[in-house]
C-alpha cells in the first residue's frame, strides 16, 4: 500500500469527551489529563471549549482549565469558539489556536446552533477575522459529512462547499466529521478523492467515530487517500451530543497502535497514552471503549499507574 509515512494526531478527548459526560468533572482532573497527553507526545490536545456554560456545563471551566495546563513546546492546545464572545474569553486565557465549527447539514446545523449553514459561517467571518489580526491559528470543522441523523444522506456537493468557505475565512486546517459514525471506506474515499481535486490534502482532516465499528477501516481509507491528519480521543471518550446513539469517538490508543503497526510515525509514545487514559478511568470510576487500551492492559496484567487528583463524592 502507498501509504503516508507521518501522520498527525489530533487529541480531542479532552473537550468532544469531557463534553458528553453526564457529570461535570473536576477541573484538577482535566488538567491533569491534558498534561498527561501532552506528556504522551500528542501533537494536538484540544483542551476545551469557550460555548456558554448554559449549553455545555461541563465545559463551564474552560477559562480556569486552559490556564493551568502546563503547555508544552511544539504541541498545539486549540479550543473551540462558537462566536465573537467565545473569542474574547478564549484570547483572555492565553489561547494561540482556535476552531470554529459548522454542519455539511442544514437540518442538523439547525438543531445544532440554531442557525443555517450560511448564517453560522457569516457569523464566524468577524471572528475570524480578528483571530487573524492577533495571529491565531484557525482550525474549521464540518461535521455530518457522511449522514445526518435528521435529514440522512449528504451529498459531497454540499460537503465541499463547506469546506471551501471555512478555508476562505482563513482555516488554516479543516476537519470533516463522520459525526454519527455511518461513513464506510468507500465513503471515505471517494470524498477525500473529491476534496483532493480542489484542496491540498494536507490541509484536511479526518473525524471519525466508531460507532458501527468502522473507524479504523476508515481510517486506512483516508490514508490511502492522501490524508496525513486524524481526530481520535482517548480511551474512545465522547461522542456526539445531539446524535442520540452516536457516541464513540475513535480512540486514541486504537488510532496509534495500528499506525505504529503500519511504520507510520506518529510521535506519540503509546505506553504513556495508555497510562494517561488507564489514570482517567480509575479517577473518575468510568470504564473507557478502546480496544486496544483493554488489549494492551490485559497483556501487561496491569498498567502502573499514580492516580489523578480524585473526583469528590458531590461531583457524581
Amino acid at each position: 500500500m502507498d501509504l503516508p509515512t507521518t501522520v498527525t494526531v489530533y487529541e480531542v478527548g479532552a473537550r468532544d469527551g469531557f463534553q458528553n459526560l453526564a457529570r461535570f468533572i473536576p477541573t484538577a482532573t482535566k488538567v491533569d489529563f491534558i498534561d498527561a497527553l501532552s506528556d504522551a507526545g500528542l501533537p494536538a490536545v484540544e483542551v476545551t471549549s469557550f460555548v456558554s456554560p448554559k449549553w455545555v456545563p461541563q465545559l463551564s471551566d474552560a477559562h480556569e482549565v486552559m490556564s493551568r495546563i502546563h503547555r508544552l513546546d511544539g504541541i498545539r492546545y486549540p479550543v473551540l469558539v462558537p462566536n465573537e464572545i467565545g473569542l474574547d474569553n478564549a484570547l483572555r486565557a492565553g489561547v494561540e489556536e482556535i476552531a470554529l465549527f459548522t454542519a455539511a447539514s442544514e437540518t442538523f446545523n439547525r438543531r445544532n446552533i440554531n442557525a443555517t449553514i450560511a448564517e453560522s459561517v457569516e457569523l464566524f467571518r468577524s471572528v475570524a477575522r480578528r483571530a487573524r489580526q492577533r495571529g491565531l491559528r484557525i482550525r474549521g470543522y464540518v461535521s455530518t459529512a457522511f449522514g445526518c441523523p435528521y435529514q440522512g444522506d449528504v451529498r459531497i456537493e454540499d460537503v465541499v462547499r463547506v469546506v471551501d468557505e471555512l478555508f476562505e475565512l482563513g482555516c488554516m486546517e479543516v476537519s470533516v466529521g463522520d459525526t454519527i459514525g455511518v461513513a464506510d471506506p468507500a465513503q471515505v474515499g471517494e470524498l477525500i478523492d473529491r476534496l483532493g481535486r480542489r484542496f491540498d490534502l494536507s490541509a484536511i482532516a479526518l473525524h471519525l467515530h466508531d460507532t458501527y465499528g468502522r473507524g479504523l477501516a476508515n481510517v486506512l481509507a483516508g490514508l490511502q487517500g492522501g490524508v496525513t491528519i486524524f481526530d481520535s480521543s482517548a480511551g474512545g471518550l465522547g461522542g456526539c451530543p445531539y446524535a442520540r446513539g452516536a457516541s464513540g469517538n475513535l480512540a486514541t490508543e486504537d488510532l496509534v497502535a495500528m499506525l505504529h503497526r503500519l511504520d507510520i510515525h506518529t510521535g506519540v509514545d503509546l505506553e504513556r497514552l495508555i497510562q494517561a487514559s488507564v489514570q482517567l478511568s480509575e479517577t473518575i470510576g468510568l470504564s473507557l471503549p478502546s480496544r486496544a487500551l483493554a488489549a494492551l492492559r490485559a497483556r501487561r496484567r496491569r498498567v502502573p499507574v499514580t492516580p489523578m487528583r480524585p473526583v469528590p463524592p458531590t461531583a457524581a
